[in-house]
């Protein structure tokens, strides 16, 4: 089942490359007018608890501090990142992340180091046995990161019921508007 859902990789993620490589070159012009650092990127957490660094457009402040999203203030968000965290457009360069292998499309999202309860949740249940996906059981279910016991819960519940079909089906929910990413505070 892995090779198949890395091949299904690979293909997909050339295939979105290509389709929205212009989208990708114009976000990143705005994102650079408007922070002079259009790409954000970030140590994560992989497969066997590897570090990788996630690719995203910027849509926070240069300044902002490397913790988990729901712990941000909104006003650390720029003009663009409201907007590209709304349509998801911020998540395009992982894509580039899936091809090199770091990440697949459909896996648990990939925590932060510092995310210690997550980690430990995860841990218990053998999450980093797979790779991190863009997108997951749990995002198309609207729980996030803030919510460590129940995102590895269903992390888990994912794992062991994984089959292609399944990976058709959250990337469908996901590009449907399903999938959410985490939410910031207020």
């Amino acid at each position: 089942m892995n090779s198949i859902a890395r091949i299904l990789d690979i293909i997909l993620s050339c295939i979105g490359i290509l389709l929205t490589l212009p989208l990708m070159i114009l976000i990143a012009a705005l994102v650079f007018v408007e922070t002079k650092s259009p790409l954000f990127l970030q140590t994560r957490i992989g497969k066997n608890k590897k570090s990788f660094k996630i690719v995203k457009f910027r849509t926070m402040r240069v300044a902002t501090p490397s913790v988990a999203t729901h712990l941000v203030s909104s006003e650390a968000l720029t003009h663009s990142g409201k907007y590209l965290r709304k349509w998801k457009l911020d998540e395009l360069p992982q894509f580039f992340n899936v091809l090199i292998g770091d990440m697949s499309f459909v896996g648990p999202r990939p925590n932060l180091p510092n995310q210690s309860l997550l980690i430990k949740e995860r841990d218990k249940r053998n999450i980093y046995q797979v790779k991190p996906g863009i997108t997951g059981l749990a995002q198309i279910k609207g729980i996030d990161m803030a919510s460590p016991k129940l995102l590895a819960e269903h992390d888990e519940q994912m794992i062991h019921q994984f089959s292609i079909k399944m990976y058709f089906l959250i990337i469908l929910h996901t590009v449907l508007g399903k999938g959410m990413g985490d939410r910031i505070s207020n």
